[in-house]
Protein backbone atom coordinates (compact mmCIF):
# COMPACT_ATOMS: atom_id res chain seq x y z
CA UNK A 1 0.00 0.00 0.00
CA UNK A 2 1.27 3.96 -0.29
CA UNK A 3 1.76 6.32 1.62
CA UNK A 4 -1.04 7.61 0.77
CA UNK A 5 -3.82 4.35 0.79
CA UNK A 6 -6.49 4.97 -2.24
CA UNK A 7 -9.84 3.83 -1.82
CA UNK A 8 -12.44 3.39 -4.46
CA UNK A 9 -16.07 2.64 -3.65
CA UNK A 10 -18.16 0.76 -6.19
CA UNK A 11 -21.65 0.63 -6.89
CA UNK A 12 -24.15 0.21 -9.80
CA UNK A 13 -25.42 4.08 -9.83
CA UNK A 14 -22.61 5.63 -8.25
CA UNK A 15 -25.41 8.06 -6.76
CA UNK A 16 -26.51 6.74 -3.59
CA UNK A 17 -24.51 4.37 -1.16
CA UNK A 18 -20.82 5.20 -2.76
CA UNK A 19 -21.23 8.22 -2.93
CA UNK A 20 -22.01 8.49 1.36
CA UNK A 21 -19.11 6.51 1.46
CA UNK A 22 -16.90 8.50 -0.35
CA UNK A 23 -18.30 11.79 1.14
CA UNK A 24 -17.68 9.97 4.81
CA UNK A 25 -14.81 8.58 4.46
CA UNK A 26 -12.87 11.78 2.72
CA UNK A 27 -14.38 13.47 5.65
CA UNK A 28 -13.04 11.34 8.40
CA UNK A 29 -9.91 10.71 6.75
CA UNK A 30 -9.27 14.58 6.79
CA UNK A 31 -6.81 14.31 3.63
CA UNK A 32 -4.78 11.50 5.17
CA UNK A 33 -6.85 9.00 2.35
CA UNK A 34 -7.35 9.41 -1.25
CA UNK A 35 -10.85 8.41 -1.68
CA UNK A 36 -13.22 7.74 -4.85
CA UNK A 37 -16.23 6.83 -5.74
CA UNK A 38 -17.92 5.33 -9.47
CA UNK A 39 -20.48 2.87 -10.32
CA UNK A 40 -20.84 0.26 -13.16
CA UNK A 41 -23.71 1.72 -14.74
CA UNK A 42 -23.55 5.53 -13.79
CA UNK A 43 -26.71 7.62 -13.09
CA UNK A 44 -27.56 11.04 -14.13
CA UNK A 45 -28.41 12.49 -10.63
CA UNK A 46 -27.84 11.77 -7.27
CA UNK A 47 -30.22 10.04 -4.52
CA UNK A 48 -31.88 13.23 -3.39
CA UNK A 49 -32.25 11.42 0.27
CA UNK A 50 -28.80 10.43 0.55
CA UNK A 51 -27.95 13.75 -0.64
CA UNK A 52 -30.23 15.19 2.07
CA UNK A 53 -28.87 12.89 4.77
CA UNK A 54 -25.05 14.01 4.31
CA UNK A 55 -26.39 17.67 4.02
CA UNK A 56 -28.29 17.20 7.38
CA UNK A 57 -24.68 16.15 8.89
CA UNK A 58 -22.98 19.32 7.85
CA UNK A 59 -21.27 17.91 4.59
CA UNK A 60 -21.32 18.94 1.26
CA UNK A 61 -22.16 16.73 -1.41
CA UNK A 62 -22.91 19.56 -3.78
CA UNK A 63 -19.39 19.02 -6.22
CA UNK A 64 -20.05 14.91 -6.34
CA UNK A 65 -21.78 13.24 -9.48
CA UNK A 66 -21.84 9.72 -10.64
CA UNK A 67 -18.68 8.70 -12.22
CA UNK A 68 -18.00 5.61 -15.09
CA UNK A 69 -15.56 2.85 -13.55
CA UNK A 70 -12.45 3.24 -15.40
CA UNK A 71 -9.43 0.74 -15.67
CA UNK A 72 -7.41 3.37 -14.71
CA UNK A 73 -9.31 4.43 -11.48
CA UNK A 74 -9.49 0.87 -10.07
CA UNK A 75 -5.85 0.34 -11.64
CA UNK A 76 -4.79 2.97 -8.74
CA UNK A 77 -6.69 2.03 -5.89
CA UNK A 78 -5.29 0.20 -3.18
CA UNK A 79 -9.04 -0.83 -1.35
CA UNK A 80 -11.94 -1.50 -3.30
CA UNK A 81 -15.06 -1.90 -1.77
CA UNK A 82 -18.27 -3.06 -3.64
CA UNK A 83 -21.39 -1.93 -2.43
CA UNK A 84 -24.11 -4.06 -4.02
CA UNK A 85 -23.22 -4.57 -7.66
CA UNK A 86 -22.78 -7.92 -8.04
CA UNK A 87 -21.31 -8.81 -10.92
CA UNK A 88 -21.72 -5.65 -13.03
CA UNK A 89 -18.26 -4.44 -11.10
CA UNK A 90 -15.65 -5.94 -12.75
CA UNK A 91 -12.77 -7.54 -10.70
CA UNK A 92 -9.29 -6.50 -11.31
CA UNK A 93 -6.79 -9.02 -9.97
CA UNK A 94 -4.16 -8.41 -7.35
CA UNK A 95 -7.00 -5.80 -5.67
CA UNK A 96 -7.85 -5.70 -1.39
CA UNK A 97 -11.79 -6.31 -1.98
CA UNK A 98 -14.30 -5.29 0.59
CA UNK A 99 -18.25 -6.60 -0.13
CA UNK A 100 -20.35 -4.20 1.90
CA UNK A 101 -23.93 -6.11 1.34
CA UNK A 102 -26.24 -3.14 2.21
CA UNK A 103 -29.40 -2.09 0.83
CA UNK A 104 -30.28 0.04 -2.12
CA UNK A 105 -31.74 3.25 -1.77
CA UNK A 106 -32.74 4.31 -5.03
CA UNK A 107 -35.94 5.33 -4.97
CA UNK A 108 -36.15 5.24 -1.14
CA UNK A 109 -37.22 7.44 1.25
CA UNK A 110 -35.27 9.67 3.72
CA UNK A 111 -36.75 7.42 6.82
CA UNK A 112 -35.74 3.97 5.18
CA UNK A 113 -32.54 5.70 3.78
CA UNK A 114 -30.84 6.63 7.18
CA UNK A 115 -29.78 3.52 8.28
CA UNK A 116 -28.31 3.12 5.37
CA UNK A 117 -26.21 6.02 5.53
CA UNK A 118 -25.70 4.87 9.18
CA UNK A 119 -24.57 1.53 8.57
CA UNK A 120 -22.07 3.34 5.64
CA UNK A 121 -21.11 5.69 8.01
CA UNK A 122 -19.83 2.45 10.91
CA UNK A 123 -17.89 0.79 7.91
CA UNK A 124 -16.24 3.88 6.88
CA UNK A 125 -15.30 4.96 10.41
CA UNK A 126 -13.93 1.13 10.57
CA UNK A 127 -11.99 1.12 7.28
CA UNK A 128 -10.75 4.50 8.39
CA UNK A 129 -9.10 3.25 11.17
CA UNK A 130 -7.49 -0.28 9.93
CA UNK A 131 -6.20 2.18 6.64
CA UNK A 132 -4.83 4.25 9.61
CA UNK A 133 -3.07 1.32 11.19
CA UNK A 134 -1.89 -0.53 8.38
CA UNK A 135 0.17 2.59 7.13
CA UNK A 136 1.85 2.74 10.83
Amino acid sequence: MSAKPVVLFLCIHNAGRSLAARVLLDHYAGGRIEVRSAGSEPDDQLNPSVVALLVERGLDPGREFPKPLTDELAQEADVIVTMGCGDTCPVYPGKRYLDWELEDPAGQSIDVVRPIVEEIDRRTRILLADLLAEAR
